[in-house]
């Protein structure tokens, strides 16, 4: 773990595809067909740091703190308009867009490398840097090697047993979804935790949790089941702090490639 994240901190490689939204740019096409630019750009950590420092001076205004009061557009999140590349983003924000719809900004490279990296690092300056490997060899990973599918579901496709794909690189940042692959018990939303019930008659339940109230809990169980049950007719109800199944060792090379697909993933 040590050596990953230390890894991870000395350097930041951008996908083309992804970054993706800043100035109001909504990507077109399939996802993996398009995601075949990403990873062709690198940057170090003090690249993030300076494009925190250009971010607060000259684009927070129009775009706020956290890059999202323009509408159709999430800079933190990478939802965008029309721009499809990193380099497109960059040409963007050099030269700006449209008529009265953004300004030019004449950055120099190195500048405009460092507001690209900023906000494929999720608007975290301090957060560990990460990397964004090749998502054609992520989705093999996320299906072979990594038994990603085993549990989760994307596009309709795989059990129900953990959270629902489809959508994750609409919602999650680059740094959130590598935090998920390199320590998931601490990355794991309460709500998703792995539980073990016993039933006053004498059933043992284990599954994934849905929804809780005071009196009831509502779980889908290893069977792909939805079930609700009263918490009156419990014998015990246990929530894990691990996953209910732990991840295979990957390399630092194939988790930068599963978050390039992970990335990729925004929904149909």
């Amino acid at each position: 773990m040590i050596s990953l994240q230390r890894l991870f901190s000395l350097r930041t490689r951008i996908p083309s595809k992804s970054t993706l939204l800043a100035l109001g740019i909504l990507v077109a096409g399939s996802p993996l067909a398009s995601a075949q630019e990403l990873g062709d750009h690198t940057y170090a950590t003090e690249a993030i740091e300076r494009g925190s420092r250009i971010y607060s001076r000259e684009c927070a205004l129009c775009h706020g703190p956290q890059g999202d009061i323009v509408d159709g557009v999430n800079l933190r999140t990478g939802l965008f308009k029309t721009v499809q590349s990193d380099d497109e983003l960059r040409r963007v924000v050099y030269a700006g867009a449209g008529e009265g719809q953004m300004p030019a900004f004449g950055l120099n490279d190195t500048d405009l490398n460092a507001i690209v990296a900023f906000i494929r690092a999720g608007f975290d300056p301090e957060g560990v840097a990460i990397r964004i490997g090749d998502p054609v060899r992520g989705k093999s990973l996320f299906d072979g090697k990594g038994e990603c599918a085993d549990c989760h579901r994307v596009n309709g496709i795989g059990p129900r047993t953990a959270p629902d794909l489809s959508e994750i690189g609409a919602i999650r940042t680059p740094s959130s979804l590598q935090q998920n692959l390199l320590d998931p018990a601490g990355a794991i939303l309460p709500i998703n935790r792995p539980i073990r019930i016993v039933t006053r008659s004498e059933e043992t339940v284990t599954g994934r949790r849905l929804n809780e109230d005071t009196y009831t809990v509502q779980v889908i169980d290893s069977n792909e089941r939805l079930r609700s049950f009263r918490k009156s007719d419990l014998v015990s109800y246990e929530i894990s702090m691990q996953p209910s199944k732990a991840p295979t060792t990957l390399s630092s090379d194939e988790v930068a490639d599963v978050v390039g697909y992970l990335l990729t993933l925004r929904g149909q």
